[in-house]
């Protein structure tokens, strides 16, 4: 596995961006928020057999006594690209307002795992060609602020060893490190509070990582999916 620097000042700043998003939201509407959570299969929850996945989670946890009253939805797709969820977030925003003439407040995006692998073998095309995402990432940031206030939870990092996935996909801490980079720059040109799941990650040790994948090595397993949610709920963004 190829060893990849810790940026901890991204971490801070990405945290320190985010101070007090939501409740800073809340104080301003007197109805619940109203989110949605779009992005790939992590975000749908594949692997968590007992939980659901840590937006089911999130769920779950707003919904019980004496919690903030939040609504949550989940928009994930498997497999899903940014390219994908450009092509179908406005159409799924707007039909998630519960109320007449009124849409969801917040969008909590992750995506962009799906286009950082190698096709076939190990050096590969790219999934999605690298200037191909910085373009996309940046066309569907300015898609979601242009509808609601957007909140962004990075990349979880793979387990090497178990590679390829479903024969072909071979992801790789490198590539996803590039992309994950390009969407925190983009995310920061727009002041749009991102949460660096792939350093955090990474700075827990190998074998740490390792215990926290389903046999597939790219989904979290329950524990992950515990944990994941945990790392969101202390960002200051959530707290």
């Amino acid at each position: 596995m190829q060893t990849l620097g810790v940026h901890n000042s991204s971490l801070l700043t990405s945290k320190s961006s985010a101070n007090g998003f939501l409740s800073q939201l809340e104080s301003k509407t007197n109805q619940p928020l109203r989110i949605v959570a779009i992005g790939d299969s992590i975000v749908y929850g594949y692997g968590d057999f007992v939980g659901g996945g840590w937006v089911e989670r999130l769920r779950r946890q707003w919904m019980s006594p004496g919690q903030r009253d939040r609504v949550l939805y989940n928009l994930g797709v498997r497999g899903d690209r940014v390219c994908d969820v450009h092509r179908r977030l406005e159409i799924e925003f707007s039909t998630r307002g519960e109320l007449r003439n009124r849409v969801p407040d917040v969008i909590l995006l992750s995506v962009g795992t799906n286009d950082s692998p190698r096709l076939g073998k190990p050096q590969g095309r790219l999934f999605t060609e690298f200037s191909d995402f910085q373009q996309q990432i940046a066309d569907l940031l300015d898609l979601s602020t242009s509808l609601a206030p957007v909140l962004f939870i990075g990349m979880t990092p793979v387990d090497e060893s178990k590679m390829p996935f479903l024969d072909c996909l071979y992801y790789n801490h490198l590539e996803q490190y590039r992309y994950k980079e390009a969407t925190l720059k983009a995310c920061q040109e727009r002041n749009i509070p991102y949460l660096d799941i792939f350093d955090l990650w990474l700075s827990r040790g190998e074998s740490w990582l390792k215990s926290q994948h389903c046999s597939d090595g790219l989904h979290p397993n329950v524990q992950g999916y515990e944990q994941l949610l945990q790392d969101i709920l202390t960002w200051q963004a959530l707290s």
